[in-house]
This record gives structure tokens, sequence and C-alpha cells, in this order.
């Protein structure tokens, strides 16, 4: 992985809790640190979300793009004068933050916002069986474009040891790591481990 990456861990302490129109939103992490959402003046924010209603419509967010995935629950969602369609668990769906999104269901999901032109990003479901290790990387390098990049794991479900960094990450925890290079992240899971894998590039 290289003693060059240093990773944070955000945990339920660190996190910033809001209620929207149709439930809960849990924001796990912004940029730049110390951003308000509410002011619409940040870079980039990871979210979960809880859908409490049967029926929702999106806060909406133009100026900004979304992916978005189902952690628990049952979704379906219409963006824009799309078809309505149901959302599977762990598929990441990109839409236009100022598009209008209404969605049937109740469940969890997981939520990555970039400003247009200002960062790029993926999102990545990933399980791990238990017993099981691999290796992951950032999945986008920085140019001159975005010189900046991070990446994040958020752990869903079970959890994942980082032996080169010392770490256990546990349900509903974040490892942050800002400039992570072209490294590889060893992960390993004794129980299995549902994660979320994000990787971003930034001005």
């Amino acid at each position: 992985m290289g003693a060059a990456m240093k990773w944070t861990l955000l945990t339920q302490e660190q996190y910033i809790t809001t209620r929207w129109q149709g439930g809960v939103t849990t924001q796990l992490a912004i940029a730049p640190e110390g951003a308000a959402y509410a002011g619409r003046a940040f870079l980039w924010r990871l979210s979960c979300a809880q859908v409490e209603l049967d029926h929702a419509d999106f806060t909406p967010l133009p100026g900004y793009n979304r992916l978005m995935s189902v952690l628990k629950g049952s979704l379906e969602i219409k963006v824009g004068e799309g078809e309505r369609y149901f959302l599977p668990p762990c598929q990441v769906c990109a839409f236009d933050g100022g598009t209008p999104v209404k969605s049937w269901g109740r469940c969890t999901d997981f939520n990555l916002m970039m400003r247009k032109g200002a960062c790029d990003g993926t999102v990545q479901s990933l399980a791990l069986d238990p017993g099981a290790a691999l290796s992951v990387t950032a999945a986008l390098t920085a140019g001159a474009e975005f010189p900046h990049t991070v990446l994040a794991l958020y752990c869903a479900a079970g959890s994942a040891a980082l032996p080169e960094a010392e770490a256990v990450l546990r349900a509903g925890q974040l490892l942050l790591c800002r400039e992570p290079g072209s490294g590889q992240v060893r992960l390993e899971s004794r129980e299995g481990a549902g994660l979320m894998v994000v990787s971003l590039r930034c001005q």
C-alpha cells in the first residue's frame, strides 16, 4: 500500500445527521472539510439516506452530479421523464442532481454528490466472503484538470481489516485517504463484509 497513504477513520460520532422531506440523511464526509451542505458550495459529499416514505421526491441539487446505490431495502425510481424502474441492491445509478427524481419504497441508500466541472468519481460495490482477501486501487488518477485524488471505503455490513494501515473498518464506518496515488490497498475479512469503494479526482 505504501507508507505515503494516510487514512482517516470516520465513525458515527463524526457524522452529521439531518432530516429531509422523505427521511433522514447522514453525512459521512464532505469537501472541503467543514463545508456546509445547505450552502451548496461543497466540492463533493458522501452520505447515507434512510428513505422513510413509501413515495418521496429527492431534494433538487442543480450544479451537481449524483451516484446512488441501495444498501438495504427496496427502491424504485423515476429520473426526469424516464420510466419508473427497480434499482437492484448495490447497483449504481448516475443522474444529474438538478433533474427531478421520484422514488417508491423504503431503503437505506449510499450517495456521492460531485460539483459539475470540479470533480468526478466512481462508486463500486464490493463483497468479501468470510476469510477472503483482495486488493483495491483508486479507479481514477490525477491529471492536469483534476490534480487531487481521494479514495474512500465505506463498510455497509460486516468488517474488514487493512493490515498495512493497522485499521479495522466496521459496519457504518468510513476510511478516507486523500492523495492515495497508485498504491494498492489490501483488505481482509474474517466474517465477510459489504463495502462501497469510492474513487474521486477533483480540482
